[in-house]
C-alpha cells in the first residue's frame, strides 16, 4: 500500500523540524559555559569597573592559571578513555622538586633537569598504565595510591623543604617573556589546547580512545588495542603533569613539596565543567579551557569584591559537584542521540 503524499511531506517536515530543533539545542548547551564566564565577565565589569575591567587584571588572570590550566589538559585523555587519574597533581610536584634538587642542589643545567623531572614523570605513568591494565585494578585506586606514594617520596627527598633560586633562564621562559602583556605561560597552555583538540576530533586515534571510553568490550571485539591506548592516555597524562609542574617551578623560581596538592580538586571541576561545553558529553580540551578561565574569572572577581581566601574552596567545591552532574546529564543525552534510529 503507498503512503499518500501529504503524510510523506509531514513526516518529512517532521523530521526536519526535529532534527533542527535538536541543532539549536545542542547549539544551546554547547555555549552555554560560554556565555555564562560572558555574563560573569559583565557582573563583575559592572560593579569593579576601575579593578576588574583592567588589562592588569585580564593579563593576570590569563597567566596565572597556566599551570591548573596543564594540569586540567592531563585528565583529558584518560578520562576519554573512562580512567581515572588521580595521581597528576603529586606528579607535578615531583617534577617541580626533581628539577629544583638537580638544578639548584647538583648544579645540573636546566635543560638536563627538565629532561629528568619529564623521563620521571613518564615512569609514573607507565607504572600506573601498568598496573591498571595488566592486572585489571580500578584507575582510581591505583593513582590515588601512586600518587599518596609519590607525595612520600617528594617530602623524603626535599626533606619537606621549599627549594628556592632555580634557573632564571626557566622563569624567563615562562613569565618573564611577554606577549601582549601575558606571560608565555598561557600561550603554552594554549598550543597543547590546540594539539589535544586537534588528536581527538581529527584523528583516528582520538575516534578509538573516543570508542574505548564508551565501551571497551566492544572496542576490543573491534580489533582496538584497548589496553595500548588506555597505557598511552596515562602516560600522556603524566607527561603533561610533568610539564604542569616545569611551568610552575618557572613560575615561582622554586619547588614546594606540598604546591601540586591545592590544584587537584579545581583541575577536576574544570574538566567536568569542560565536558559540558563546546562538545557536551565529551571530555574536550577547548571545554577545559573554557572551564578553567571561567572558574579563575569568578574567583578573581569575588576576592576583589573582598571575600575571604576560604571562597575558593566553596567555589571549586560547589562547581566539581555541579559540573559532574551535568557532564552526566550531557553525556546520556548524547548517548540517546547516537543510540537513535536514524
Amino acid at each position: 500500500m503507498s503512503v499518500p503524499a501529504a503524510t510523506r511531506n509531514s513526516a518529512g517536515q517532521g523530521e526536519v523540524t526535529a532534527v533542527h530543533r535538536r541543532s539549536l539545542g545542542d547549539w544551546a548547551q554547547a555555549g552555554a559555559l560560554p556565555f555564562a564566564w560572558l555574563v560573569v565577565v559583565v557582573i563583575f565589569g559592572v560593579l569593579l569597573p576601575d579593578t576588574f575591567l583592567t588589562v592588569a587584571n585580564g593579563a593576570n588572570i590569563l597567566g596565572s592559571q597556566a599551570v591548573p590550566f596543564i594540569l586540567t589538559l592531563s585528565l583529558v585523555l584518560p578520562l576519554v578513555c573512562g580512567d581515572f587519574d588521580m595521581s597528576v597533581a603529586a606528579v607535578a610536584s615531583l617534577s617541580a622538586m626533581v628539577i629544583g634538587i638537580l638544578n639548584v642542589n647538583h648544579d645540573w643545567s636546566i635543560g638536563t633537569s627538565i629532561l629528568v623531572a619529564l623521563v620521571a614523570s613518564l615512569l609514573v605513568g607507565l607504572l600506573n598504565g601498568t598496573i591498571i591494565v595488566l592486572f585489571g585494578v580500578d584507575s582510581l585506586i591505583v593513582t590515588l595510591g601512586t600518587g599518596t606514594v609519590i607525595q612520600g617520596l617528594i617530602l623524603w627527598i626535599s626533606n619537606s623543604t621549599t627549594i628556592s633560586g632555580i634557573s632564571e633562564s626557566l622563569v624567563n621562559a615562562v613569565i618573564g617573556t611577554q606577549l601582549f602583556s601575558v606571560p608565555l605561560a598561557f600561550y603554552y597552555g594554549l598550543v597543547l589546547c590546540a594539539v589535544l583538540w586537534y588528536v581527538l576530533q581529527h584523528t583516528a586515534l582520538g575516534k578509538r580512545m573516543l570508542f574505548v571510553g564508551r565501551g571497551r568490550s566492544v572496542a576490543r571485539l573491534s580489533g582496538i588495542g584497548v589496553g595500548r591506548l588506555r597505557v598511552g592516555a596515562l602516560l600522556t597524562s603524566s607527561l603533561l603533569a610533568g610539564v604542569a609542574g616545569t611551568v610552575y617551578a618557572g613560575t615561582t623560581g622554586s619547588a614546594d613539596p606540598t604546591s601540586g596538592l591545592s590544584f587537584l580538586l579545581p583541575s577536576f571541576a574544570a574538566v567536568f565543567l569542560g565536558a559540558t561545553s563546546v562538545i557536551p558529553g565529551r571530555f574536550n580540551a577547548w571545554g577545559a579551557f573554557i572551564a578553567v578561565y571561567f572558574l579563575a574569572t569568578g574567583i578573581t572577581g569575588l576576592q576583589l569584591l573582598g571575600a575571604q581566601s576560604y571562597v575558593q574552596q566553596l567555589f571549586y567545591g560547589g562547581a566539581l559537584v555541579i559540573a559532574v552532574s551535568l557532564a552526566q546529564l550531557a553525556r546520556r543525552r548524547e548517548t540517546r542521540v547516537d543510540d537513535a534510529p536514524q
